[in-house]
C-alpha cells in the first residue's frame, strides 16, 4: 500500500513540475477523427526493357527516357527489371508489366498468348527501323572459316526468344541449308540479364566455337575484351527493329499519352538528344501488327510455335 501511495505522489510531482503558469492548456477532442489515405494517389505504370543486356545497361540506357515520359505525360512510370526473357513474358501475363520495350519476336509471342498490342517501333541509331543478327567465332579458330564449318560445332545463342541472338541468325543458317541438328551442341546463355555479353564472352574464352548475337553487341563488351579477337562470320537479313507494346487492358488514354510523348522525341532538340543517345535509337515511329509479319513468317519457316 505504501508503494502505491509513493508512486502516485511521484507521478503528481512530475505533472506539477512539467507545467508552468505561462503555458496554456490544449484541449483535445477525441471524438473528432480523420481518415488518412495511405494509398498512392497515382498508381504506377510499369515499364520494362527486355533484359538482353545486364540490368545496369538497361537502366543506363533508359533512365533518362523514363524521366522524360514521367514529365511529359504526368504518369507515374516506374521501370522494372525482369531477370530473363521468360520472366518478362510471365510478368506480362500476370499484369505486372504495362509497357514493354522488346524485340519483335517476343512481341509476336506475347501478342498471340496474351493479347499484347504493339503501338510503336524504334529507328535504330544507324537510321533503320530494322536490325540484324550475327554469327561470330574467334579469329584464331582455324576450324571455322566458312558458314559450313559451323556444322558439328558447339554453338551458344542468347535465348530461345532472342531475335538478333537466335531467331535471325538461325534464319540465316536455314537459308544456307544448316539446321539445328547439324550442331554438336546448341546452348543458351545462362542466368539473369546480360545474355548478349555472356555469349560473346563464352566464344572469346573458347567455351563455345560459335555464338549468335544481335548486331552491335560487340560494342557493349569492347571495354572488357579485345573484340579484335572476335570475327563476324555472317550477318543475317534485316528484320523489324525493337517495338513498344502494351498489355491489352492498359487504359487507352495511358497508351496514347506515352505513344505521343515517344513520337515527339526529336534528335535535333538539344533536350531530347541525350535521351535518344543514351537509349541508342534515333526516333520512335508508329507500328502495327502488319509491320511484324516478317518475324511471324520466319518463325513459321523455322517451325517455331508462338503458343509455346
Amino acid at each position: 500500500m505504501k508503494n502505491v501511495r509513493w508512486i502516485a505522489a511521484w507521478m503528481l510531482l512530475v505533472l506539477l513540475c512539467g507545467c508552468s503558469d505561462n503555458e496554456s492548456v490544449v484541449s483535445v477532442d477525441m471524438k473528432k477523427r480523420e481518415t488518412i489515405d495511405t494509398r498512392q494517389s497515382t498508381p504506377a505504370i510499369t515499364y520494362a526493357y527486355l533484359p538482353q543486356y545486364a540490368h545496369s545497361v538497361s537502366y543506363d540506357r533508359h533512365h533518362l527516357l523514363i524521366a522524360y515520359l514521367r514529365q511529359k505525360t504526368g504518369l507515374n512510370i516506374k521501370q522494372v527489371f525482369p531477370e530473363s526473357f521468360n520472366e518478362h513474358m510471365r510478368m506480362v501475363s500476370q499484369g505486372k508489366i504495362d509497357i514493354s520495350f522488346t524485340n519483335p519476336y517476343v512481341y509476336v509471342i506475347t501478342a498471340h498468348r496474351y493479347g499484347q498490342k504493339v503501338f510503336a517501333q524504334i529507328v535504330e541509331s544507324y537510321g533503320n527501323a530494322a536490325f540484324r543478327g550475327q554469327i561470330i567465332c574467334r579469329t584464331d579458330n582455324d576450324a571455322i572459316r566458312t558458314l559450313a564449318d559451323c556444322k558439328g560445332k558447339r554453338v551458344i545463342a542468347v535465348d530461345m526468344t532472342s531475335a538478333g541472338g537466335f531467331l535471325y541468325p538461325m534464319g540465316y543458317f536455314f537459308q544456307h541449308g544448316i539446321r539445328r541438328e547439324d550442331f554438336s551442341e546448341l546452348s543458351f546463355s545462362p542466368g539473369p540479364g546480360g545474355k548478349q555479353e555472356k555469349v560473346v564472352l563464352a566464344v572469346y574464352s573458347g567455351q563455345f566455337d560459335v555464338g549468335l548475337i544481335r548486331e552491335g553487341s560487340l560494342n557493349v563488351v569492347a571495354d572488357k575484351i579485345d573484340i579484335g579477337r572476335i570475327r563476324v562470320l555472317a550477318t543475317s537479313d534485316w528484320y523489324p527493329a525493337w517495338v513498344y507494346s502494351a498489355r491489352a487492358d492498359v487504359a487507352a488514354d495511358v497508351v496514347a499519352k506515352i505513344r505521343q510523348a515517344l513520337f515527339e522525341l526529336d534528335e535535333n532538340n538539344p533536350e531530347h538528344r541525350p535521351i535518344l543517345e543514351k537509349a541508342d535509337f534515333r526516333k520512335v515511329i508508329p507500328a502495327t501488327d502488319r509491320d511484324m509479319a516478317p518475324v511471324g513468317n520466319l518463325m513459321k519457316t523455322l517451325g517455331i510455335d508462338w503458343n509455346g
